[in-house]
């Protein structure tokens, strides 16, 4: 749902609290599936597409942050990073913490994206509300052919604002959020991902010692992992708080899960956040920046194959009846 800033995760943990304390990632438990919305609750076969929204974008990239996202999310899949998503499915009984093979698991294919829209035609409104981000969502699934409800089932539409040009509250209130919206063309899924670098420290510049321009992989990647475990927020997986895999580890600065390098597919290391993983520490649940690929059986094996997938859900800024999730850094 909503990424918080690192100023607004402190203040949630507490300000004499390490960001690592055991009550800032364990408060709420593991996650626990909530039914799904019309039986879609993870993303199995992910795709993701990129909308660099309004002419704001035209020779105005002074962080490169579109070469950096299209290399981000043109590899995680397959990584070992992003593979702990496998472990949370749909098609199993609300309540259920772990799949163990049940169900079928969100996915962490090679090559999730799908494409790239440069929508230059003309200005994004200048401080863009919620419901416009819903409105280019779906006009960016009619510009990539995704018309019908199936073909909208697994997907995530990322619009991305230009710099200066990004929504009431980015920097001070939230780093980027996702929701998601009814359309003609089915639930479409969104996420709201501001210009990062324009926030500085608060969205991740230099968090850990990272380099300045670390939260646009950190934000994003948050995004892109709740999306995939709770695809329509609040209805996939979240914790008893309604936090998502992605806020329960967000702006962790040292010890178990702290925000670190890792490797993509096509050997480039890029910095992201740890996610929950229900199954870390004997199934007490933690967060890792790691997660093992297990295969699933043949019909001629036996044996049980653990699948794992984890999303925390939050309202979006404006309220009203939006699904959201926010990512917010901790300090």
């Amino acid at each position: 749902m909503i990424h918080a800033t690192v100023e607004d995760e402190q203040r949630v943990r507490g300000v004499a609290a390490p960001p690592t304390s055991e009550r800032a990632v364990t408060s709420g438990g593991n996650l626990s599936y909530h039914g799904g919305t019309g039986g879609i609750g993870v993303e199995t076969a992910p795709k993701i597409y990129l909308v660099l929204w309004g002419s704001q974008w035209t020779n105005n990239d002074p962080s490169g942050e579109e070469s950096i996202l299209n290399n981000f999310y043109g590899n995680v899949g397959g990584s070992n990073w992003s593979n702990s998503v496998t472990q949370y499915c749909q098609n199993v009984p609300t309540g259920t913490v772990y799949c163990n093979g049940a169900g079928t698991p969100a996915g962490n294919p090679h090559g999730v994206l799908a494409g790239i829209w440069y929508d230059n035609g003309a200005p994004a409104p200048s401080r863009p509300r919620q419901s416009r981000f819903a409105s280019e969502a779906a006009r960016a699934a009619s510009h990539f052919g995704n018309t019908t409800a199936s073909s909208n089932a697994s997907v995530q539409y990322v619009i991305a604002t230009a710099t200066q040009n990004n929504s009431s509250g980015f920097g001070t209130q939230f780093c980027a959020y996702h929701s998601w919206t009814s359309s003609q063309y089915g639930n479409v899924a969104y996420t709201n991902l501001p210009y990062i670098t324009d926030a500085g420290a608060s969205c991740g510049a230099n968090f850990n010692g990272l380099g300045a321009k670390a939260g646009i992989t950190i934000v994003s990647g948050h995004e892109m992992a709740e999306t995939m475990t709770d695809q329509f927020p609040g209805s996939g997986w979240t914790d008893s708080s309604g936090a998502e895999n992605g806020d329960k580890c967000a702006w962790i600065s040292s010890g178990q899960g702290a925000s670190a390098d890792v490797m993509l597919t096509n050997g480039t290391s890029v910095p992201v956040q740890s996610l929950w993983s229900n199954a870390f520490n004997s199934d007490a649940g933690g967060c890792v920046l790691t997660y093992p690929w297990a295969r699933r059986p043949t019909s001629d094996e036996s044996g049980d194959a653990t699948v794992i997938a984890g999303v925390l859900a939050i309202r979006g800024p404006e309220g009203g009846d939006v699904r959201v999730r926010e990512h917010r850094r901790a300090a």
